[in-house]
């Protein structure tokens, strides 16, 4: 129930904030529904600046789609693993957390969030739980309410009845910007027990660079919503800056984050991300090289991504694709400067129109959700789904 400062002086890197979370196809399986393509053309790893080693991906990987694990959910975009390998899926604009089990797909409505007003692109929007879930049985949402984006989190008791499953609200971070687009709203739980969020400018370019707002930046704060210490300011949440809009937030085997982001017109993006830097927007967009901004890793024409969520499998970051509605692969090589160690390959170009969100499944396994019945896509019998992937 606070609004932490979030105060202007990131710009001046700390030279020991850079250290902080550095040490912080052929395979394609059936089409389901009937769509047509509509594509042209944690084990323990050494740190982040080891030497890539010779266990690496391979340059090529494969995707194969085991079974489609539900159905039938509406504007699906928050994915969560319960232990034990159930799932927690929100509805964007149902403002509700559903229940998946991770055998039979059988659904079971917790309840709705308070105070979520949908609209536009807000609404009930990421989701973790906490690493200390099986003492407290906290899950985190991020959501969109009449005048702000916030952070909340609530207690689960499967104990009562479906519907009422879900504690009041308990709001750890008020006050972000938001917008009918750009609202970020991807959370998780990085290595170091630490909640980041991923947010947007929510159209309002120059939030981006006002290292005093929490819009366009990635966030980084400790279960209770406070700055952590090792932030690049002390007093601050700010983590990176110069984001457009993240959507998506993934940790390597090396404890490296990665960020997937939308561009406007021209170059989404790929990011490797390093407490305190400055990821260009609105100044750059894509590749630039220009000094006091970082250059994606990777980047695509907005038609063949529009990035969403991004997962760590197998030596690869996997980044779902809403416009290009296809599954990328960035296999790593894991080099310090983040170089892929191959070109990023597509799959399932098409098949299940808008993907939205990825979520390691453990070993080869990965589960994707897509994203159909958001108002942008062209639902078909069965969507939204989640489906179970094996990959390389």
């Amino acid at each position: 129930m606070r609004t932490p400062a979030l105060r202007k002086g990131v710009v001046a890197l700390l030279a020991s904030a850079s250290l902080l979370l550095s040490a912080c196809s052929s395979g394609d399986g059936p089409a389901a529904g009937g769509r047509a393509s509509s594509s042209a053309g944690a084990a323990s790893a050494p740190p982040a600046s080891a030497s890539p080693s010779a266990d690496l991906p391979p340059a090529k990987g494969s995707v194969k789609v085991v079974k489609t694990l539900t159905e039938g959910l509406a504007s699906p975009w928050g994915l969560a693993a319960l232990p034990g390998g159930d799932l927690l899926v929100s509805s964007r604009d149902e403002a509700t957390i559903t229940r998946i089990d991770g055998e039979s797909g059988k659904k079971t409505l917790l309840g709705s969030v308070p105070g979520v007003a949908p609209e536009g692109e807000g609404g009930l929007l990421g989701l973790a739980v906490a690493p200390t879930y099986g003492a407290d049985h906290l899950v985190y949402a991020y959501f969109t309410t009449e005048s702000d984006n916030r952070i909340v989190r609530l207690q689960y008791d499967e104990k009562k009845p479906a519907g009422q499953q879900l504690g009041a609200p308990d709001t750890i971070l008020r006050g972000i910007p938001k917008g009918a687009v750009h609202n970020g709203g991807r959370i998780a739980f990085g290595p170091d027990r630490m909640l980041y969020a991923g947010t947007g400018e929510t159209g309002d370019t120059g939030l981006a660079q006002d290292t005093s707002s929490p819009a366009g930046k990635i966030l980084r704060m400790t279960p209770d919503g406070e700055p952590v210490h090792g932030n690049p300011e002390a007093d601050s949440l700010v983590y990176s800056y110069g984001h457009r809009n993240v959507q998506g937030l993934a940790w390597d085997g090396r404890k490296q984050l990665w960020a997937a982001e939308f561009g406007q017109n021209t170059w989404d993006e790929l990011n490797r991300i390093e407490p305190g830097r400055n990821y260009g927007w609105p100044d750059v967009e894509g590749r630039k090289g220009e000094s006091g901004f970082v250059d994606p890793v990777a980047q695509w024409k907005t038609s063949e991504a529009s990035p969403s969520g991004i997962a760590y499998v197998q030596g690869s970051i996997w980044m779902a694709g809403l416009g290009g509605e296809r599954l990328w692969r960035i296999p790593l090589s894991g080099k310090a400067d983040g170089e892929p160690l191959a070109a990023p390959q597509a799959f399932l170009e098409g098949k299940y129109g808008r993907l939205r969100t990825v979520l390691a499944a453990g070993g080869d396994m990965l589960w994707l959700v897509t994203s159909n019945t958001d108002g942008r896509g062209s639902p078909t019998s069965g969507d939204d789904r989640i489906l179970l992937l094996k990959v390389r």
